[in-house]
């Protein structure tokens, strides 16, 4: 590298939020009015999360977040609730190998509180107590993902940080 090429100040890494919004929803509720008495037992919950991106051009990234959320009691199904959040990501000057990590960690993270609101607003709507999800670590979520592409398993006893 020359002289001069070690004097130019690099570019501050940048991520700003160009647009957030709700791209999908779906909340069924099959069994009403039998699924809304109340009962001592709560319902069993499972929730999947997952995240995709894709680049638009011009540092734009296009960043999903999909929540799905089932409730159960026995066998009767009380709700579904299906979320694909997005938001419009400009990612710039973070090195290459990065870019992959922001999208799929910090991006997340950053829409997470808004989707997690349409979620206990949506089940509170249907006849339900609000379904207040729990925070994500999405940096253990993506080396979960990378570890089941690679065909290796994570490390639960690794922290989740991010290599800089």
């Amino acid at each position: 590298m020359s002289d001069a090429a070690e004097s130019e100040p690099r570019a501050a890494p940048r991520l700003s939020v160009r647009a957030r919004y709700i791209k999908d929803l779906s909340f069924e509720n099959p069994n009403a009015p039998g699924s809304l008495r109340s009962e001592q037992n709560q319902p069993a919950i499972n929730v999947d999360v997952d995240v995709d991106a894709r680049a638009l051009g011009n540092a734009n990234h296009e960043v999903g977040l999909r929540i799905t959320a089932n409730a159960t009691r026995g066998d009767t199904t009380l709700f579904v609730v299906e979320l694909q959040y997005s938001g419009v990501f400009l990612i710039q000057n973070f090195p290459p190998e990065r870019l992959e990590s922001v999208c799929m960690i910090e991006c997340p993270r950053i829409m997470f509180p808004f989707a997690r609101r349409v979620i206990a607003e949506t089940t509170r709507d249907g006849g339900f107590a609000p379904l207040l999800l729990d925070p994500i670590n999405f940096a253990a979520l993506y080396r979960q993902r990378r570890a089941e592409q690679e065909g290796t398993q994570a490390d639960p006893n690794v922290p989740a940080t991010v290599p800089d």
